[in-house]
């Protein structure tokens, strides 16, 4: 079976057969296949597309070229889920939503990731916990998933390395935004932890990848259709990324925020509706509630009850983090050198966020990377940002801004004046909450 025959049909429309994508998946791996080839074939990919038996084909032998993780001899005592979410500005929704999962009888092995262009990732938000293991080995992993009942950490090296080589080699030829291949680039991960239910978060607006309804329709169709057909039952819903999601957008004042919402410090509203409803799937999936309402019930209950919180704290200091990090986060958390606010340059509502925009300045903080090798400076980003129909006065600040020196966080004073909007009419609203799939 010949490399240019493979890519030569798909250049030409047809249907790949398994044996063709099993092909193209163990050459990845073997590194049969050169990078043009693998180039080449995504390139076909990216304007033929693909079928749904083609996806689930490919989501399944990048699922098997490596390490598939089986959690019967771990003899647990409650189903294997987990979410994903295809990011957004201030998303920090895992950080809460996985030991509440826990707390209310699941076990979340949570694979996530860093930052991708101007999306924050979850490693890195873990990355501002000192000591925080976002690699452990795979005995510890399974140990803190069993003790804790949730664990959160990075791809290890075993896990489906067809989906890590190919991404490297999508990423620099501008075939990333293909929804066969993010399809089985999401799903082989998932289905290489072993789940058995699974919550997707399909974000769209101006700071969604997506960032049309139709995209992200799409998106979220291909992902439960070659979930469920590769037998991972899987939900999803489409929310609203059309301005930051809590409030605050960075790697340390986010991880704080999601210590305020365990415990119950402060939950905002739209932060909230997201994490309940994603886990509510979770739990339904799980058969560890019969609908939506009662799993939100027994979700709200494990956050005022505290139990959330404490398997927060257990996952912490399994995976090498401090004992009293929701005690005492200040002690633990790096402040930032200099924190400013972001005055309103006049009197009205707010209408709008540049979300992206706004995703980006907090790169530009330090608080992202702009290449691969670039080092992130935790303790960067946006707190207190002031949501869209919010009325505010001259001068009031509509975000504060944490910074390493005095002229970064001048520039970003400047830049967030002008992502986040004021007028004179309030915004039509935005519901956080649009499509749910099943």
């Amino acid at each position: 079976m010949l490399a240019q025959e493979i890519i030569r049909a798909k250049r030409d429309g047809h249907t790949l057969s398994p044996e063709d994508i099993r092909h193209f998946v163990q050459g990845l791996v073997s590194n049969a296949w050169s990078e043009g080839q693998a180039a080449a074939l995504a390139m076909a990919v990216f304007f033929q597309g693909m079928s749904m038996p083609e996806r689930i084909a490919l989501t399944q032998a990048m699922r098997d070229s490596g390490e598939v993780l089986e959690w019967g001899s771990a003899q647990l005592a409650g189903p294997v889920l987990d979410k994903h979410s295809s990011g957004g500005v201030g998303d920090k929704v895992s950080l809460m939503l996985a030991p509440m999962v826990a707390a209310c009888g699941g076990f979340v092995p949570m694979i996530s990731g860093r930052g991708l262009g101007h999306t924050g990732g979850t490693l890195d938000k873990f990355d501002s916990i000192p000591g925080y293991q976002t690699a452990p080995d795979v005995a510890t992993f399974r140990r803190t998933v069993r003790e804790a009942g949730c664990a959160i950490i990075g791809q290890t090296g075993d896990l489906a390395p067809a989906d890590k080589r190919l991404y490297g080699i999508r990423d620099v030829t501008a075939t990333v935004e293909s929804v066969p291949l993010i399809t089985a680039s999401i799903l082989s991960k998932k289905l290489a932890a072993g789940l058995q239910g699974l919550s997707m978060d399909v974000k769209t607006g101006n700071g969604a990848f997506a960032d049309n309804l139709p995209m992200a329709r799409e998106l979220a169709q291909s992902l439960v259709a070659v979930a469920n057909g590769a037998g991972l039952p899987t939900h999803a819903w489409i929310t609203d990324m059309n301005q930051v999601l809590g409030h605050s957008a960075g790697n340390a004042v986010e991880m704080r925020e999601a210590i305020d919402f365990l415990t119950g410090a402060e939950r905002e509203a739209r932060l909230l509706d997201v994490t309940l409803a994603l886990g509510a799937d979770m739990l339904v999936l799980g058969r560890l509630a019969p609908d939506v309402a009662s799993a939100r019930a027994q979700l709200l209950r494990a956050l005022e009850q505290g139990q959330a919180a404490e398997r927060f704290a257990r996952m912490v200091h399994a995976l090498g983090g401090p004992a009293d990090l929701l005690e005492r986060p200040d002690a633990h958390l790096v402040a930032a050198a200099v924190v400013l606010p972001v005055p309103a340059p006049r009197s009205g509502v707010v209408a709008a966020h540049a979300t992206r925009d706004i995703g980006v300045a907090v790169i530009e903080l330090g608080g992202g990377r702009r290449k691969a090798s670039d080092a992130i400076d935790h303790r960067v980003g946006l707190s207190r940002v002031v949501a869209p129909g919010s009325v505010v006065q001259a001068g009031d600040p509509l975000a504060w801004v944490h910074a390493a020196d005095a002229p970064s966080a001048e520039r970003a004073v400047v830049l967030l004046q002008r992502h986040i909007t004021v007028a004179d009419a309030a915004p039509a609203p935005s519901p956080v909450l649009i499509e749910h799939l099943v």
